[in-house]
């Protein structure tokens, strides 16, 4: 395939300023992605634009320039937005940019690109711009009608209208890319189906202003199976920051992937080829059970962003829940694997006299009876060991010294147990 053809195959391409523009691109033409740094990380739906970033740098041997909107950042794109945004103050903007351009080299040496990215912040030069030389030198190559017809505002006006402030968003970025195509050969610049109207803008002040010619594409905003898009502004962003979002739970995120989107996710996040996506494709539908294909999108993902590290710890925590083997965990991560499940807190001093039976008639049984059947069943296990006896002391298992313990009754039913 060549390069649009994969984009096509990978579901990473709705919008194209000319079909040809690949084509018309040489090694060495610079292209640029942008980000608003109005989080203190970058989440998921801006990993899909870095990779395609990534893509465009390997396959098309283009110079990838990374744009951090510090001065977009405080404005806010009406994008995808109901709403106006809250206005961030600089200092909160600066420091997003920072810990977002460190994320995205990682990222980039990960990938093992030959070719490193430039970061700019578009501070750098919006921050001097008079409002009369804006006026003159940007504003009067746009229409109001030309502007009105962008869907990004056209949606705000039929609810609860738009400021000036993120009204002129689109100008901003349009300059941006003007900017970027007089300073840094930038003949490309692509983004999120939500900034097309953004991005023809930016073609339009070029042609207008530069006399130039450029180019750009967008790329379709990537959904969970309820149809919302991946991000801050939807509520449901799994951030690229550890501490945001833990390698557990990122890991989890990918693991619990449904049958019916895991293929199409597997083209968008990996780099994997037509034949191992169709072996995937195929596992799901024979053997969906062993949930190959969400494994293996799981543990590349946790990879490229948390380290191999993290992937394996992920895998043995999420190895748990599936009866394996609690030797190893600490207790935050014990927390953090049964943070749904209901727990109890039981002083030491008490925990050194209980039974296995005193146990259970404490947390998951209604009285020692029930409690003493549970466990005749062999429907009950401490620590994902099946009990066999039900006058066992529970400050002989191994785990009392880490704090906890974890029961299951049943297949899935558990119950944390913490010991303080």
């Amino acid at each position: 395939m060549d390069f649009l053809e994969e984009l096509t195959w990978r579901g990473l391409l709705q919008d194209t300023s000319d079909p040809q523009l690949f084509s018309k691109l040489r090694p060495g033409d610079s292209f640029y992605i942008g980000f608003d740094p109005t989080a203190p990380s970058l989440q998921v739906g801006n990993l899909v634009q870095l990779l395609v970033a990534i893509h465009l740098t390997k396959k098309l041997k283009l110079k990838p320039i990374l744009l951090f909107g510090g001065a977009t950042g405080m404005i806010g794109d009406p994008g995808g937005r109901s709403a106006e945004r809250n206005l961030l103050p600089l200092e909160q903007v600066a420091r997003n940019v920072e810990l977002q351009t460190a994320q995205a080299k990682r990222l980039w040496q990960h990938a093992g690109c030959d070719v490193s990215p430039q970061f700019v912040n578009n501070l750098d030069w919006a921050e001097g711009l008079s409002m009369l030389s804006f006026l003159r030198d940007v504003g009067k190559h746009f229409t109001v009608n030309y502007m009105l017809q962008k869907e990004s505002v056209k949606a705000r006006l039929s609810g609860d209208g738009i400021s000036y402030t993120e009204f002129s968003y689109m100008l901003l970025q349009a300059n941006d890319f003007d900017h970027l195509y007089n300073t840094k050969n930038c003949k490309l610049q692509f983004g999120g189906s939500d900034q097309w109207g953004n991005i023809t803008a930016g073609l339009e002040l070029i042609r207008r202003r530069s006399q130039g010619e450029a180019f750009g594409f967008s790329v379709p905003l990537i959904t969970n199976a309820d149809g919302k898009k991946f991000g801050k502004s939807a509520g449901n962003a799994i951030w690229l920051d550890s501490g945001l979002t833990s390698p557990y739970t990122f890991h989890q995120f990918w693991l619990n992937t449904p049958d019916t989107e895991v293929v199409k996710l597997l083209k968008v996040f990996t780099s994997s080829s037509p034949e191992e996506v169709s072996r995937f494709e195929g596992l799901v539908k024979t053997a969906p059970q062993k949930r190959e294909a969400q494994r293996y999108l799981a543990d590349v993902l946790c990879t490229m962003i948390h380290g191999e590290r993290a992937t394996l710890d992920a895998t043995l925590a999420a190895n748990v829940l599936f009866g394996g083997t609690i030797e190893g965990l600490t207790l935050d991560q014990i927390e953090e694997i049964f943070a749904e499940a209901p727990n109890t807190v039981i002083a030491t001093s008490e925990v050194q006299t209980l039974t296995i039976l005193d146990l259970l008639a404490k947390t998951v049984a209604s009285s020692k009876g029930e409690a003493r059947r549970l466990v005749q069943a062999g429907g009950i296990y401490l620590d994902n060991l099946r009990c066999e006896d039900a006058s066992m002391g529970v400050a002989s298992t191994n785990l009392i010294q880490k704090g906890f313990l974890v029961l299951r009754s049943g297949k899935k039913n558990y119950h944390l147990v913490k010991v303080a």
